[in-house]
């Protein structure tokens, strides 16, 4: 701790004035020990092997799913988000251009004052007749969306009080906190235990069920009809992220409810999605009728104070999520890679979290051992899957989280499949 002498200038200072300690000690402390502070907490994350370490990725949109970096010239990406390889699409990548080049990089401003354009609406009426919605909204995230929009709507109904599923996302439980609202937490997927604890409330009561369609760390599918119908019968909106699956579920790429039919997606008060995932570019957005939209809108300062996206990016946005609407191409592609990892890691022994979507989790159980496999992969066989810990999933349920795309070849599945074994008895897991 930063310390200075007492000196002529605190003579006057009494022994009770600056605490039982002067007795002690002839010495002051000047300021809090911030950097020794920051120091012992990076310290903790290094002992417990939850720190994390940022490889530079940089991705090649002609190799797709190629990269360089890190000393590696040619890695080849298996965790990324970007599951139909949207970003490096040709009808992305020209609108972008061209609208780059006539209307500049940055929007200018929030959309209240100069970052308001027809690329912005335009998206937004796209996004709303995706999921047969009145209006829709987008932010700079779907961690923004989600957090603006839940604490929004709990501020503003009286007496809220929010349902919230066990393994909700950082941003859903972040926009209930900030809210204040009462919140029940409901067993992960339990329909029963949502019942129960819904019954137990007044029917009156303005209440939220929250929840998510796709899981992103264990790649598990919600009952999501069971979870509306449920909602719906107790008074409830019903508020769902399906981040995870749009553009990557149902006939035209409007996520697991779409899947379902559309009477399922019609029990959706409240849709959260983005643009950053299966789309491959950024931001997010939400769906719902012109009134809740509107109020939001209005009145969550998460879109209000924010800078809009630049028109580029809304425009290449738009032109991603109507390819997806018609084109079954990407989707079909990637559901076979998926399909047939899942086949080559059964057959090599390797623990993979069952589930029925497109995500692959590898399970490992050992932060120490997982980083170790990861840091492997791409030393020994230039294959790039981060190892996935701690707060992202509890202790001791380290993993990795592999994403196959269209461009995962079945030649790539080899080298992967064959590459993944060979570390995994090198790192002792075998």
């Amino acid at each position: 701790m930063s310390l200075r002498r007492i000196g002529r200038a605190t003579s006057s200072l009494t022994p009770k004035s600056v605490g039982p300690w002067l007795l002690c000690a002839d010495v002051l402390p000047t300021s809090f020990d911030y950097e020794g502070f920051f120091e012992q907490k990076i310290s903790q994350k290094r002992t417990d092997n939850s720190y994390r370490v940022f490889n530079d990725i940089n991705r090649l949109a002609e190799r797709f799913p190629k990269a360089r970096g890190g000393g590696h010239a040619d890695i080849t990406v298996w965790c990324a988000n970007d599951y139909l390889g949207m970003s490096r699409h040709p009808l992305v990548i020209d609108t972008m251009r061209r609208v780059l080049s006539l209307h500049g990089a940055g929007s200018g401003g929030t959309r209240n004052i100069s970052g308001n354009t027809r690329f912005h609406r335009e998206l937004e009426a796209e996004l709303a007749d995706l999921h047969r919605k009145d209006a829709a909204l987008v932010f700079t995230s779907c961690y923004v969306a989600n957090d603006t929009t839940l604490q929004t709507l709990a501020k503003l109904l009286p007496n809220c009080i929010i349902l919230s599923d066990k393994q909700n996302h950082a941003s859903l439980i972040a926009g209930i906190q900030n809210s204040r609202a009462d919140k029940v937490v409901f067993n992960h997927n339990d329909t029963n235990d949502l019942e129960q604890k819904l019954a137990a409330l007044d029917p009156l009561r303005p209440k939220i069920v929250v929840f998510e369609s796709v899981y992103s760390m264990s790649g598990v599918i919600a009952p999501v009809d069971e979870i509306c119908t449920i909602a719906r019968k107790y008074g409830a909106l019903t508020f769902i992220d399906e981040v995870h699956a749009v553009g990557m579920y149902g006939d035209r790429g409007a996520g697991v409810g779409e899947q379902l039919g559309n009477h399922v997606m019609d029990k959706f008060d409240i849709v959260a999605g983005t643009l950053g995932k299966a789309y491959g570019v950024i931001g997010g957005y939400i769906a719902g009728s012109t009134g809740l939209v509107d109020t939001v809108r209005s009145y969550g300062s998460g879109f209000i104070f924010t800078t809009s996206l630049p028109p580029a990016v809304a425009s290449g946005a738009r032109v991603s999520v109507k390819h997806l609407k018609t084109s079954q191409v990407e989707r079909t592609s990637q559901r076979r890679h998926v399909r047939e990892l899942k086949t080559r890691l059964h057959k090599l022994g390797i623990p993979i979290a069952e589930n029925t979507g497109h995500i692959v989790p590898i399970l490992v159980g050992d932060a120490k051992i997982c980083r170790a496999i990861s840091d492997t992969l791409l030393q020994k066989h230039n294959i790039y899957v981060q190892s996935i810990n701690y707060p992202t999933v509890p202790v001791r349920q380290e993993r990795l989280r592999v994403t196959p795309t269209p461009a995962h070849t079945p030649d790539l599945l080899d080298t992967f499949s064959d590459a993944l074994l060979d570390v995994w008895n090198l790192c002792g897991k075998n």
